[in-house]
């Protein structure tokens, strides 16, 4: 499942480039038997199995820098754009282990035993966490150093970036299929332009994410 899209694009070409590196830990090397079981039934009865912390503790435990463990479920921080730069630039930690559960989840006893962050990429279900990983990955390398054309300026217009979601976006043709590109937008008067992309992008927020709005309101 790895690289996955992460061996494409930026993210891709960063991985190559050595902006940044992963390793990958298959957490059935350290099933309990033969059958490569890492899970089992829930005590208390219920559907779904759980991933046993014997096993998830010994795949942990042979890992040389843990770091941060982020572990991927519905019940944590829906990941944002805020929390992404924060995980980019916080100077203490460098190295993430992101664990990718299955089935119904992992034993609490992990998350407890180690101190796991638990952060969700929305609200649905997904059938593991190893997309979920990607998102994360693919989010946070791109806010990283050189990975980018043009630096910092090339994520500061972004939706989320702005407070809001980003303006409608044209390129040429001028007119396709009987349709122009706003006039403003072609007049190369740069306040005039700022001021309809505001204007643009505020409006697009309120109508679709108006809850945007009031996060920034706090």
């Amino acid at each position: 499942m790895f690289p996955g899209t992460l061996g494409g694009g930026v993210v891709g070409r960063a991985l190559v480039d050595g902006v940044w590196s992963y390793d990958v830990i298959n957490i059935r090397d350290f099933a309990i038997n033969e059958y490569g079981s890492v899970d089992d039934a829930q005590f208390g009865g219920g559907v779904g199995m759980v991933m046993r912390p014997d096993v998830l503790g010994n795949a942990l435990d042979s890992v040389k820098n843990l770091g941060r463990i982020i572990y991927f479920s519905p019940r944590g921080p829906r990941l944002n754009q805020k929390m992404v730069r924060e995980f980019v630039t916080e100077p203490q930690n460098k190295v993430y282990t992101l664990l990718c559960g299955r089935y119904e989840g992992i034993d609490q006893r992990v998350i407890d035993e180690y101190n796991i962050q638990e952060i969700s990429v929305g609200d649905y279900i997904l059938s593991g966490g190893e997309i979920a990983a990607q998102v994360f990955v693919d989010s946070a390398v791109r806010l990283m150093d050189n990975v980018l054309g043009g630096g910092a300026e090339a994520t500061a217009n972004e939706s989320f970036e702005i407070g809001g979601l980003e303006w409608p976006l044209y390129t040429r043709p001028s007119v396709w299929r009987g349709q122009s590109v706003p006039e403003v937008l072609l007049s190369g008067h740069h306040g005039n332009i700022e001021r309809w992309r505001k204007q643009q992008s505020d409006e697009i927020t309120k109508q679709r994410r108006p809850d945007l709005i009031k996060e920034n309101e706090k």
